[in-house]
């Protein structure tokens, strides 16, 4: 398969042209998992979501997408093309700005704050951020939870500190103290630092069981909110909630250079580390001490 880029809103594929709708199509698909709430999230009818799929599958000659459950997700091959657009939006962004991926949480926080900085963002979760690191197309990655730097030695530089709050379908039952979290329902969000509720809960000897599994912690919110007896952990940065494992569940909110030799990246490091931590502080987490 032959790519070429053909500017920011389109990439020539075997001497077809896909344009931004697909890649949008297939970004949205990464986080809610079903077709039926990208099109509902990128306002287009399901038929028309589906449609723009299908063309697109049988052109290119394989799957785009698989069955996840009662949705669906995107395929390797789907995996690989929204990589490979994401990788040509960074090379052709203006070579003085610094380009950033990582997880929702921590991107969100770089691009709330007024930085003295020219900055290119790019959302994900943790996992799939780590992989255009690894290809070396981002001067920096952010990581929500630190485990992936632990898992592979890496050194990684906090920020800010967050913690998990427990939210609640409306009309729960009130969780007062750590046992009653025993035996209740989860919305799990892939690659986030939920891992530290669920250590905890089995710390605690506790129950759960996990419902439903997406990418995003504002998927999973609105999904809690719209069901009976569904709870999840998100971050306290954007949620409010109950903070029974507050102490459980903090964590740090972190960088990782990409390339140790490039010098670019010092100065917006150095700012965040210093006079940026106030701005921190005014987005909802908490500064470095």
């Amino acid at each position: 398969m032959e790519l070429k880029s053909k500017g920011h809103i389109s990439l020539e594929i075997d001497g077809e042209i896909y344009d931004y709708k697909l890649y949008e199509s297939l970004d949205s698909l990464s986080r809610t998992n079903s077709q039926r709430k990208s099109a509902k999230e990128l306002n287009i009818s399901h038929t028309v979501f589906n449609r723009r799929i299908l063309k697109a599958e049988n052109k290119l000659g394989f799957k785009l997408t698989v069955k996840k459950g009662n949705g669906s997700t995107l395929s390797d091959g789907g995996l690989r093309l929204l990589e490979e657009y994401r990788k040509y939006l960074i090379q052709i962004a203006e070579p003085d700005n610094i380009n950033i991926a990582g997880g929702h949480i921590s991107t969100g926080l770089l691009k709330s704050i007024d930085l003295p900085f020219n900055i290119n963002v790019y959302s994900s979760n943790d996992n799939d951020a780590f992989k255009l690191a690894k290809r070396g197309v981002v001067d920096l990655l952010t990581l929500d939870d630190p485990l992936i730097a632990y898992q592979r030695d890496i050194n990684f530089i906090p920020i800010a500190y967050d913690y998990l709050v427990l939210i609640s379908s409306p009309n729960s039952r009130q969780i007062k103290s750590i046992s009653d979290l025993n035996n209740l329902n989860f919305v799990e969000v892939n690659g986030s630092a939920q891992r530290l509720a669920w250590n905890s809960l089995e710390h605690y000897d506790l129950k759960y069981n996990i419902k439903h599994s997406v990418n995003s912690q504002f998927d999973a919110f609105k999904i809690v909110r719209n069901s009976k007896n569904l709870y999840s952990f998100l971050n306290a940065s954007y949620f409010k909630g109950n903070e029974i494992l507050k102490f459980d569940t903090r964590h740090v909110i972190s960088l990782v250079k990409v390339n140790d030799n490039d010098t670019k990246t010092d100065d917006f490091i150095n700012y965040l580390l210093t006079s940026g931590q106030k701005e921190i502080g005014k987005q909802g987490f908490i500064p470095m001490e």
